[in-house]
């Protein structure tokens, strides 16, 4: 991939809510996107174009969009946003397709995506933090509430690179020296939020609003910092439990007319990404010998609802 000033090829593996919304912020700003997606979205976009929904504007962008996984070809940046359960899946039928100097960035919930990457397909993905709030109301068009910027690391002339292009189409993106530790704070605040917000099908705002549920989140915060420390992750700025609720409570200010994404999953009858969230801390948990029940019985919680949505 050339590291110019040109646009690379741009494809969105995965254009659901979040490969949406950025994908429609480079295309916005002029890049070439393919997006590939479900064939409710190819439908959607090739009829009406993309509906990309800001508090600025309500805006109708054409871009190219396709069910074929064979699109990324020609891309020199692919932009891997499906849901976590399905990372494996998709980067073995992306990688025959993939050319040797493209860059694969994991734009995803949970902090082993580029691993499950590389072990799959043995495609070299970086990670990314993303903090967004975003929703489809109906396919092919995303609503935006909140943020949605990125953070991307290690540093190097790759992330460099990223950075500058993410800037280029508006998109906000810090580069850092300790990536782990900034999935791991997204991590805690997914683990903190997600599974209160769809069991309660309550919006941020509400669950900052009840103290109630802000003792909950404290004991799932504690609760992951545990096993981060357990794991020798260093999580940026967060020395201690009133850190992290911190953090938490941060983004649910931030994003107070959000419902999560696990929400909105079990809202439409699909399956969650709670297995890498709350169930991830559970297994880490297990795995080094840290007790974490509220992380467990809220993973449990999600799953048992999963169940009696897909009936």
């Amino acid at each position: 991939m050339t590291k110019g000033d040109e646009w690379p090829r741009i494809a969105v593996v995965g254009a659901g809510a979040v490969g949406g919304y950025f994908g429609g912020m480079f295309a916005h700003a002029g890049a070439p996107v393919v997006m590939i997606g479900r064939q409710q979205f190819v439908d959607a976009v090739k009829q009406n174009g993309l509906v990309l929904d800001r508090s600025q504007a309500r805006e109708r962008i054409n871009v190219e969009a396709t069910v074929d996984i064979c699109a990324v070809r020609d891309a020199g940046l692919i932009l891997f946003c499906v849901k976590s359960i399905d990372t494996s899946l998709a980067a073995t039928q992306t990688a025959p397709f993939l050319a040797r100097d493209a860059t694969v960035v994991s734009l995803q919930n949970g902090v082993d995506n580029v691993d499950r990457i590389r072990e799959a397909a043995n495609i070299s993905a970086l990670p990314a933090a993303v903090y967004v709030a975003v929703s489809v109301p109906e396919p092919g068009h995303v609503k935006h509430l909140a943020r949605g910027d990125v953070i991307v690391g290690p540093p190097s002339d790759e992330t460099k690179y990223l950075a500058n292009i993410f800037g280029r189409a508006g998109i906000r993106c810090q580069i850092s020296n300790n990536i782990e530790g900034e999935l791991w704070i997204k991590l805690l605040c997914n683990c903190a939020l997600n599974a209160i917000s769809a069991l309660g099908q309550a919006r941020y705002g509400q669950i900052a609003e009840n103290s109630d549920a802000r003792q909950l989140m404290q004991t799932v915060v504690e609760e992951v910092l545990a096993v981060a420390q357990a794991a020798k992750v260093i999580l940026p700025n967060i020395a201690d439990t009133k850190a992290g609720m911190a953090a938490a409570m941060e983004i649910a200010t931030q994003m107070a007319g959000a419902l999560s994404s696990t929400a909105q999953d079990l809202n439409r009858g699909r399956p969650t990404e709670i297995d890498s969230l709350n169930g991830y801390v559970s297994r880490r948990g297990t795995e080094l010998g840290v007790n974490v029940p509220v992380n467990h019985a809220l993973f449990t919680l999600v799953k048992l609802a999963e169940q009696r949505v897909s009936m």
